[in-house]
């Protein structure tokens, strides 16, 4: 073969590589391109690396029954590793750009409801139990049953609420909101600030930022978001350099003395499926399973609907594409996150960051994924991303999901109540899960009062029972003695 021929061949191979590639994601058949997607997960990145920093420090904070704490450094190779592996098989097997990463609420849960009454192992077993039993419902249908359940309207309603929800998690993340002591003897919940005004560095960088990226994005600027980031992380590092800040907070922009760390695997594989019920009994492994399973369960409806439907991605009658795959996989978190030890994994709204970029396909997840895979040798870089300098991006993706507020018929008491509710407790109660159950018990009960309760599919009436008992969980179990 001649050296043109060779040299031809070459040539051609290079786009059929790409175009298969292509195909296999459906970047262009989306309205995507290679650009965007890696944009897109470079972004999701950095909107939720947050929780590399934070899982460690909400589980290493705790103490299990026995007195014992976990290992931070061996906490966030098990969170990079967990979140990088099911990241990537989420791109691969579900095609969207949902990110996975241990679950926030979910690692609470863990750390202060049950390491208390258990050993790590059988806290982490729970964990597992919890994703089995998920996974089981996705293979009879019943979990994807129960989404195309809800009305067009409501999903909407709950990916307006997630909105919200993110601009808060931002707001409060760069310390623009914060809570007030009780001790400030008043009935206002929260201010701006930490004293009623913005002060500092820190606040500065994270103001400048949210003015930067909505400038951007009404610029229409290709990496608005990650462009926004990373500007204001170089900023940080400036000021922090010349500067006197008393704190940033949980990271610190400083250059790390090393920039390579080796991960440390110690926590892998450290779980006791059924040691729970020795310690605490049937009937609490039960309730704590069901309060396990239901949190997980509608977090990941509303974040897997929210970021569809942000993407564009939903068809004609409101479905997310290869929900039942997409719902697996995410069950299958669950599993791994209780496994690896760094609590439930599940799927991230901040993946919305990345669907700003214009992200529409797993692609973005390969991107996303390996930069958590990279994180677990690169851990001291992490700290260079203060929060004040990302959470600008959840600010303005809550802007974008906001905008679907247009859709809703406010007109409609059956609609309009129910998804005011949903809007509404979502970010009033910093949980996804409180938005949903507060929906669907209003839409049920509103149709009921209508008249039309017969309307109402079977599934959701089962779910609004379902929301009932987590509602009042604690005084069930307070009749049932546990």
């Amino acid at each position: 073969m001649s050296e043109a021929q060779k040299t031809a061949e070459r040539q051609d191979a290079g786009p059929s590589t790409v175009t298969g590639v292509d195909r296999f994601f459906r970047i262009t058949e989306r309205g995507s391109t290679f650009g965007r997607e890696i944009r897109g997960g470079f972004a999701t990145f950095f909107t939720m690396a947050y929780i590399l920093v934070l899982n460690p420090l909400i589980l290493g904070s705790a103490k299990d029954k026995f007195g014992e704490q976990l290992d931070p450094v061996q906490l966030t190779t098990a969170t990079a590793l967990v979140a990088a592996v099911m990241t990537i098989v989420m791109g691969v097997g579900g095609n969207l750009p949902l990110a996975l990463a241990a679950g926030l609420g979910l690692n609470a849960v863990v750390a202060f409801q049950l390491a208390p009454l258990m050993s790590w192992d059988d806290a982490m077993g729970l964990i597992v139990l919890e994703g089995l039993l998920i996974c089981v419902l996705v293979v009879t249908g019943l979990r994807e049953a129960v989404m195309h359940a809800i009305p067009q309207q409501l999903k909407q309603a709950i990916s307006v609420g997630i909105g919200l929800f993110i601009a808060l998690i931002g707001f409060v993340d760069a310390g623009f909101v914060t809570r007030i002591p009780d001790a400030a003897n008043t009935t206002v919940p929260v201010q701006l600030g930490s004293t009623g005004t913005l002060a500092g560095w820190p606040m500065l960088v994270f103001c400048v930022g949210v003015l930067l990226t909505v400038g951007l994005l009404a610029r229409k600027v290709r990496g608005a978001i990650l462009v926004s980031i990373v500007t204001m992380t170089v900023v940080a590092l400036v000021i922090n350099a010349v500067a006197d800040v008393e704190t940033w907070g949980l990271t610190t922009p400083e250059w790390p003395d090393r920039i390579v760390d080796a991960p440390d695997f110690g926590l892998l594989d450290q779980f006791s499926l059924f040691g729970a019920f020795g310690q605490v009994g049937v009937v609490t492994v039960v309730l704590l399973v069901f309060t396990l399973v239901l949190s997980d369960f509608f977090d990941t409806m509303g974040t897997v609907v929210g970021v569809s439907a942000e993407a564009g991605l939903l068809d004609e009658d409101g479905k997310v594409p290869g929900l039942g795959k997409v719902l697996l996989i995410d069950g299958a978190a669950a599993v791994a996150g209780g496994a690896a030890s760094a609590s439930s994994a599940t799927s991230y709204i901040e993946s919305a960051a990345g669907v700003g970029e214009g992200a529409r396909t797993g692609f973005a997840n390969l991107v996303t994924g390996s930069l958590f895979g990279l994180a677990l040798f690169l851990t001291p870089l992490l700290t260079i991303v203060p929060l004040q300098a990302a959470a600008p991006a959840l600010v303005a993706v809550g802007f974008l999901m906001m905008t679907q507020v247009k859709h809703i018929e406010w007109d409609r008491y059956e609609i309009a109540v129910p998804a005011f509710l949903t809007i509404a407790v979502m970010p009033f109660t910093y949980s996804i899960t409180n938005g949903i159950g507060a929906g669907f018990l209003a839409y049920v009960l509103v149709k009921t009062v209508l008249g039309r309760a017969k309307e109402v599919h079977w599934l959701l009436w089962g779910a609004s029972a379902l929301f009932l008992v987590y509602f009042a969980i604690d005084p069930i179990e307070q009749l049932l003695g546990v």
